[in-house]
């Protein structure tokens, strides 16, 4: 395909986009005034003349950094590699612990690098629906640079299978003399080497597909081009798992829809309605304070050169009644009511209500684990949404980098050989409820037929692997089968000494 036939395309898509510009551009100018707006703008213009509620403003921050501390926590590993369903059994405990130091290094390099401020950025876009992160390719001292996207500069299109199949980002304001340096491998048209010559600038259109010719594998292919010239600057094809630079990920979405919908769009008729509700409050205040007056007309009061401030005197014929102020045609108390209902009603789409009145008795452990888990209850839609779209994706692509700059050595991670576990808060505290059957099964039949019966019932050693699991306990802490034989054999031994046996030779 020419770049003619390439701008096509994205012209289809981005007109396609404009369907859900107004939305998201009504959510970005309530709730996130100061992001890049989809339309033109000044550097640095403000956009809040519409807000007179810090609400939803205050509230997305909020809603960002809970995500990021229930989902992929700063400084903690939030995911562990396992072995996957093709490894056999008898081998898994020994690749789980090797596996082990790998997660360990790809933790070090994520906490090392600037993921946590990227992603925080990008979990702001999520909350009006869809959030895009770039991860490309470091130096030696910093392997992965995280770059977090605005939605206004993505258009997206959906393939076959009703995913994301292209990506079309637009770089504003390149210099001509700096595609060198954005392409150093390329060999460019003579038009474009004409206008590296000056100063002159560019947008530079960058497009990532899925190869959907090659089933078997996860190909993707890069084009590079220029809108002033129409020519393509560079192309580039990537294989395997992880290749795709671009992450894109939704909080939730409908049928057939490529977008996402964030929890803003269902919060906008409520942010809304409270940023109208304070603008008629300050309205009424401003009338409350400064007043509204009346006088008769005498020829002796000018009304323009009044001025309501102390010490002014305001002169008036005899007999006639001054100027008088009149008394508001109504009170505005219910306006309090209507404010405390939907400020509410924008926390608790934001999730920002679980924090609890701080007058009262400080939370306990418990009660926070309930909210926790509460939590997980209530966006485990969207948890199990971003898990596929932003965690494992994330994790492919880090360790594609670091197999490519030959940091590690780990099989592919497909759920087969290796696959990911998610031990993020939100992930514990949906593993929490599995712990808390298994407990209260052990405790129902410890008490009520004697650790007799429980021990024929139950085998010890099984239980423990499995709470280790659901507590994500590093396999480095836990035994392995053949320790566990010795420690069994042991102990049999010093059994049958106590009781004065003759102990077998083995």
């Amino acid at each position: 395909m020419t770049a003619k036939e390439y701008l096509a395309q994205y012209n289809r898509a981005k007109a396609f986009r404009e369907n859900w510009v107004p939305l998201f551009e009504e959510c970005y100018e309530y709730s996130l005034p100061m992001r890049e707006s989809f339309y033109e703008e000044t550097a640095g213009q403000r956009r809040d003349e519409k807000i007179f509620d810090e609400t939803a403003v205050v509230g997305v921050q909020e809603f960002a950094s809970r995500l990021q501390a229930g989902i992929v926590p700063n400084y903690a590993r939030w995911a562990d590699f396992i072995s996957g369903s093709e490894v056999p059994p008898e081998d898994r405990a020994s690749v789980d612990e090797s596996l082990d130091a790998v997660t360990d290094y790809v933790f070090e390099v994520l906490q090392n690098s600037n993921f946590a401020q990227e992603v925080h950025e990008t979990f702001m876009d999520l909350a009006v629906g869809t959030a895009i992160l770039s991860v490309e390719e470091g130096d030696a001292v910093n392997p992965i640079i995280f770059s977090a996207i605005p939605l206004p500069q993505v258009v997206l299109e959906a393939g076959p299978d009703n995913q994301i199949d292209k990506v079309y980002r637009e770089r504003k304001r390149v210099k001509f003399a700096e595609l060198n340096v954005l392409f150093p491998k390329e060999e460019f048209a003579s038009e474009v080497k004409e206008k590296m010559k000056g100063e002159e600038e560019t947008t530079v259109l960058e497009i990532i597909c899925r190869d959907r010719s090659k089933p078997l594998e996860e190909v993707n292919q890069y084009y590079a081009i220029c809108m002033t010239t129409k020519t393509i600057l560079a192309t580039d094809e990537m294989k395997g798992a992880g290749s795709n630079p671009i992450i894109t990920f939704r909080w939730s979405k409908c049928a057939g829809e490529v977008y996402g919908r964030g929890p803003l769009i269902a919060a906008l008729s409520a942010i809304k309605t409270t940023n109208h509700t304070v603008r008629m409050v300050l309205e009424n205040a401003q009338m409350a304070i400064a007043g509204i007056y009346q006088m008769d007309d005498d020829g002796i009061i000018n009304p323009d050169t009044i001025n309501l401030v102390p010490g002014t005197i305001i002169p008036k014929a005899i007999g006639s009644g001054g100027l008088q102020p009149i008394q508001s045609a109504g009170r505005f108390d219910v306006s309090q009511m209507i404010l405390s209902e939907q400020r509410h009603n924008i926390k608790l789409a934001l999730y920002n209500d679980m924090l609890g009145n701080p007058d009262r008795t400080p939370a306990s452990a418990t009660e926070i684990a309930e909210r926790q888990a509460d939590l997980s209850r209530r966006m485990g839609a969207a948890f199990g949404r971003l898990q596929a779209e932003l965690v494992q994706p994330v994790l492919r692509r880090v360790v594609y980098i670091l197999r490519k700059q030959g940091r590690i050595d780990i099989p592919k991670i497909n759920g087969r050989e290796v696959k990911i576990r998610a031990t993020s808060p939100l992930a514990q505290a949906q593993a929490n409820q599995d712990i808390s059957s298994v407990a209260r099964f052990l405790e129902m039949v410890g008490g009520t037929f004697g650790p007799e019966v429980m021990g024929m019932v139950v085998d010890p050693e099984k239980a423990s692997q499995y709470l280790a699991k659901k507590f994500g306990v590093p396999e480095s802490l836990l035994r392995d089968e053949e320790q566990r034989k010795q420690i069994a054999a042991m102990a049999q031994q010093m059994a049958q000494q106590g009781q004065g046996q003759p102990v077998e030779q083995g």
